[in-house]
């Protein structure tokens, strides 16, 4: 294959990775508006639904490390269109879930596939990368977040039109035909096969636990939007499913829109301050959202945390893969498990105790985690770049 072809491959793996980030938000995002329907219809408490979102974060959990063992035997291409198919039916088996029995392995199943589609996209965009010589990851990002805010933003309006059920089939269809689409465009790994046969080592720098706690800090916001803005809107603010669906579609959308110009706006004012002033704008949004008034003011708010809390993980995993002295996959490892965790399993205890005290308390409260990322913000030095010359 000649330079000219080697360059349009890795063009059309762009875009199909690409492809896969949108399709796996827009699977999140659909999922977004289920949640209500899914207390309601199996008649459960908050309680058992955070319950059942624990298990969906445990799956993503205990999945992620496997996808990364099979990674390792047969590249990114293979993993990234397995669990894209199984991802493409994973909500549809929550919604034929009739009851609590069947609806928690059901949970666990979409969570699993989730988060090994996650690591197994996240490394072919890494793959791609080094085909092209330049970063696509934050606009790879980006696509995710778009995906999520139309998966949320037509959820809301498929569940109240046609049923929570015809809905779950739609999100499978046009998944389907996304990721089918961006299959065979899929680029492999330039070097897919079998790394180092020596153990996995905890990194006894404290540093990078540290920036942990502010991928931590920075997502647990994000999942309670997730997981729990739609409840919030419904039952507290007497918002339709229709417009709570919009909580999380604002949100992602604005998260979007933040991420496709994420690089320029860091490589112009530095990691730290982007981090910063990022974190201050995701607190306003959280205090806001829980002091709003309405279900249109609290939306706004989300939107505008997305605004902030868009670049804040990107940031924090770039600070982790560039630590001194220390491997950028374990950096990674470490500050990406703590990261999800808050995206996939601490909104279960949100919903515990929004059962008890109502989630507008919550938002104000995790304002507080985003004013705590502001205060480590110095962390990210790492993720800042001296480029030796001008830019190409």
């Amino acid at each position: 294959m000649n330079a000219a072809d080697t360059l349009e491959t890795a063009r059309r793996g762009r875009w199909a990775v690409a492809a896969m980030f949108f399709a796996n938000g827009f699977i999140i995002g659909s999922w977004a508006p289920q949640i209500p329907v899914l207390l309601t219809r199996l008649d459960i408490r908050e309680t058992t639904l955070g319950f059942l979102i624990l298990v969906f974060g445990i799956g993503a959990l205990c999945a992620m490390p496997w996808a990364g063992f099979l990674m390792s035997r047969h590249g990114s291409q293979k993993v990234l269109r397995g669990f894209a198919i199984l991802s493409s039916v994973a909500l549809l088996s929550v919604a034929l879930a009739g009851n609590l029995w069947f609806a928690a392995p059901a949970m666990f199943f979409l969570g699993g596939v989730i988060g090994a589609m996650d690591v197994a996209m996240n490394s072919n965009a890494v793959a791609v990368e080094k085909r092209l010589g330049k970063a696509i990851m934050s606009s790879s990002h980006g696509f995710w977040s778009l995906g999520g805010f139309a998966g949320g933003a037509l959820g809301g309006l498929a569940i109240q039109s046609f049923g929570y059920l015809p809905h779950a089939v739609m999100v499978t269809v046009v998944t389907l035909a996304i990721v089918l689409a961006a299959f065979q465009f899929v680029v492999s790994d330039e070097q897919p096969a079998a790394q180092s046969q020596q153990g996995f080592k905890l990194p006894s720098n404290p540093l990078i636990y540290l920036i942990g706690f502010v991928a931590l800090f920075s997502m647990i916001p994000e999942g309670s939007i997730l997981d729990w803005a739609a409840l919030y809107l419904q039952q507290e603010m007497g918002a339709d499913i229709a417009t709570a669906g919009f909580a999380f579609a604002a949100f992602s959308g604005t998260m979007a829109t933040m991420r496709f110009v994420g690089d320029s706006v860091r490589n112009r004012f530095g990691a730290v301050n982007t981090l910063r002033v990022s974190s201050l704008i995701a607190a306003v949004g959280m205090l806001t959202a829980g002091l709003a008034p309405t279900p249109m003011i609290a939306i706004a708010a989300f939107a505008f945390a997305g605004l902030g809390i868009a670049n804040m993980v990107p940031i924090a995993f770039s600070a982790a893969g560039n630590q001194e002295g220390m491997s950028s996959s374990t950096g990674m490892s470490v500050v990406t498990t703590m990261g999800y965790s808050g995206i996939l399993v601490a909104p279960s205890g949100i919903g515990f105790i929004g059962e008890r005290t109502g989630f507008s308390p919550i938002f104000i409260a995790l304002s507080g985690f985003l004013v705590l990322v502001c205060l480590m913000a110095g962390l990210a030095r790492s993720a800042d770049f001296v480029h030796p010359g001008p830019a190409e």
